[in-house]
């Protein structure tokens, strides 16, 4: 999708606390369907966009059968919306979201950067914390910060693939500081909703090999900008919980 990874996950650094370690069950980060149709934005949420990306796609909050959500039209473009979030993935280890597609990529490749298009992702991304951090990637890590200033230490990308396998995990085609889960692949779920729930704390330990710091920024996108195509998507709640006890 993007030239320079570090920027997008600049703009996802996020101080705002959502919920405490001893809060409520659930944490409603994306309460869209309280949202009020025909507005751009949810309240909480705001724009991510990239400076050398001139199209934007474009989002809408509207109501799809009885339920409002949000919904992005992407053509050649790409932005997302985003949120600060301050959560602890011991504590908040499940993320529960809605979405549907109104078709796929052709030319999208999640092995290529000009391939890195999605009609849908939700970003998790976690903050820097040095006593979580193998000396390997705290030195790549601090390479990165003399660069671009302050950026998380990686992301989580669940993605609404093409061709993939479900449950496959690979490095980005820019940076392996943030990893692509495929949780939906192919064509034969097109035009339905979808219920997601991931364990973002054994996912990170898989995808990175070490126990996961604090989640700082979760985003939704739908972009187009590399493969040139056109994508519609509809993005519902986005809630974590506590794991069951």
């Amino acid at each position: 999708m993007l030239r320079t990874w570090p920027v997008l996950l600049t703009l996802l650094l996020g101080t705002a606390a959502v919920g405490l370690a001893q809060g409520p069950a659930l944490l409603e980060v994306g309460k869209f369907s309280a949202a009020t149709e025909g507005s751009t934005l949810p309240d909480g949420w705001k724009p991510l966009t990239f400076k050398k990306v001139e199209r934007h796609t474009q989002y809408e909050v509207v109501k799809d059968g009885s339920t409002v959500v949000v919904k992005a039209i992407s053509e050649a473009s790409a932005s997302g919306l985003t949120k600060e979030v301050k959560i602890d993935p011991h504590e908040y280890p499940i993320v529960r979201w809605r979405w549907k597609v109104e078709n796929l990529l052709q030319k999208s490749n999640v092995n290529r950067k000009d391939g890195d298009d999605y009609p849908a992702r939700l970003y998790i991304t976690f903050a820097y914390e040095p006593d979580k951090v193998g000396l390997g990637r705290k030195l790549k890590y601090k390479a990165g910060q003399a660069l671009f200033g302050e950026i998380p230490i990686g992301a989580l990308n669940y993605i609404w693939d093409g061709k993939s396998p479900i449950g496959a995990i690979v490095d980005n085609a820019f940076t392996d500081f943030a990893k692509m889960i495929v949780v939906q692949s192919g064509a034969q779920r097109i035009g339905s909703w979808i219920e997601e729930e991931r364990n973002v704390y054994e996912d990170y330990k898989l995808a990175f090999g070490e126990e996961p710091p604090a989640i700082n920024g979760v985003a939704i996108m739908s972009d187009t900008d590399n493969t040139k195509e056109r994508a519609v998507a509809y993005y519902g709640d986005i809630v974590f919980a506590q794991a069951s006890r």
